[in-house]
């Protein structure tokens, strides 16, 4: 293909500037293999990052491919106005995946798209507006979604956000109560609590939060409440065991729908279970998926129960690309992968394997503040010191990071002050390939403790 050179010049001259890129000198990737990525050179790179949260089953995984190749050769799109076997198939093996009553799916093509029309749905089920969302959530990008986003690097000089309103985040560890037992992981913050067995004290203040801005900031009804099983994009932040769920009663009590947004944690990521939200032991009552659903082709979707998807149907609602032929086979094709792969297997066991050797450099560096997580949905916060909990400089951090990256390691960032490391790669990884992730970033620790002295 062209030169790097000239690569960056395209970049420069039409391709938008908002679309920015990772590390000082950006990657120029030409090939993708299961866990690993391929440099423009031929050098090899450990993808701890799957294109943000997308490939969950591996790049180019030989069964996806294979499936998308057949069905290029066959139909590529008629849109919803005829039948065609692979919607219905699909249809029906995912939601074979869900807890009744979450039997119906509208395809759609992207996660925003899946949690605007989620929003939509939400409001026109309980005639109802008010939607809640907890601060530092991703959301979505579009007009309507940006209201339920809560973070303040993707909010734009314009109005958004009507009738949508935020409230305190539940995050143990930089947030005003934590402790030790509170969070569904194998790794707990450093943070101590006086809690007995079965009580959790920070659970029982975040509600109290919660409660108050049910009780000052909406109406006395709402339209919804929408929340990641994880945080994502704030760097998997984990709220306290059994918030969601008196979160959602308090919703439902005032006529709300429950909304699971599992862009990031579904499809066995977590480990113990397919979807994140039955890590807290609840039912939404609709769930937007997307990025893992497709291994990076663009589909997304939003599972309902009938009576709420009945609501929808009042009037025209139409999607174009949603549900093609191709989209859906890819779909299945996943589906397929993770249960004869074992990935959810996979992601629990190599997921706790890692997370215990990154808990290992943290009780090592004073500049590793938080090790979180599940499965393979992991966090890694840095700080200025265990004791403050202040982040440590994003220049400091992206020095760490450009390192991992130039020793053969991609890894994401997040956070409100970009202080956190994002560790979510394809779930086919391996305790081996972990050993060596954990080998490169305990060096890049090193080098900066050498630079800092």
């Amino acid at each position: 293909s062209y030169p790097y050179e000239r690569m960056q010049k395209i970049r420069e001259q039409n391709i938008v500037p908002s679309l920015r890129m990772y590390y000082k000198k950006p990657l120029l990737l030409h090939q993708g293999h299961m866990q690993w990525l391929f440099d423009y050179e031929g050098r090899r790179y450990l993808d701890l990052f799957a294109g943000i949260v997308t490939v969950s089953v591996g790049h180019c995984h030989p069964k996806v491919t294979m499936a998308t190749q057949k069905q290029l050769a066959r139909l590529w799109h008629t849109t919803n106005i005829y039948m065609h076997p692979s919607i219905h198939e699909y249809a029906e093996k995912l939601t074979s995946l869900f807890p009744d009553p979450l039997k119906v799916v509208y395809l759609t093509n992207s996660g925003s798209e899946a949690n605007d029309l989620a929003m939509f749905m939400a409001r026109l089920h309980t005639r109802n507006f008010d939607i809640i969302s907890l601060r530092g959530a991703y959301h979505g990008g579009s007009p309507y979604t940006l209201g339920l986003t809560s973070l303040g690097s993707y909010k734009h000089g314009v109005a958004n956000g009507f009738g949508c309103t935020t409230t305190m985040l539940p995050d143990v560890f930089r947030g005003p109560w934590g402790g030790s037992h509170c969070r569904d992981s194998p790794v707990q913050t450093v943070r101590k609590c006086s809690c007995p067995e079965g009580v959790c004290h920070a659970k029982d203040q975040y509600i109290e939060q919660f409660k108050d801005t049910l009780n000052t900031s909406v109406p006395k009804t709402v339209a919804g409440f929408i929340a990641e099983p994880i945080q994502g994009v704030n760097g998997a932040v984990q709220y306290p065991r059994n918030f969601l769920k008196e979160a959602y009663r308090l919703i439902r009590e005032r006529g709300g729908i429950c909304i699971a947004d599992e862009v990031q944690t579904g499809f066995g990521r977590t480990g113990s279970h397919f979807w994140g939200f039955q890590t807290h032991d609840v039912v939404p009552d609709m769930v937007t998926l997307a990025k893992g659903i497709g291994n990076g082709f663009p589909m997304a979707a939003v599972v309902t129960t009938k009576e709420i998807a009945d609501s929808l149907a009042q009037n025209l609602h139409f999607n174009t690309f949603g549900g093609s032929p191709l989209a859906c086979v890819v779909g299945a094709a996943v589906l397929d992968a993770i249960e004869e792969d074992g990935l959810q297997k996979n992601s629990e066991d190599v997921g706790t394997y890692m997370l215990l050797e990154l808990a290992k450099i943290r009780d090592e560096f004073e500049i590793v503040g938080d090790v979180r997580g599940k499965g393979l949905m992991i966090g890694v916060e840095m700080v200025t010191d265990k004791d403050s909990r202040c982040p440590l400089p994003a220049e400091e951090v992206g020095q760490i990071w450009e390192d991992c990256k130039d020793m053969g390691v991609l890894i994401g960032r997040g956070g409100l002050y970009n202080q956190t490391l994002r560790i979510k790669p394809p779930m086919c990884i391996t305790k081996k390939d972990v050993d060596f992730a954990v080998e490169v970033f305990r060096t890049a620790l090193q080098r900066h403790m050498e630079r800092a002295a």
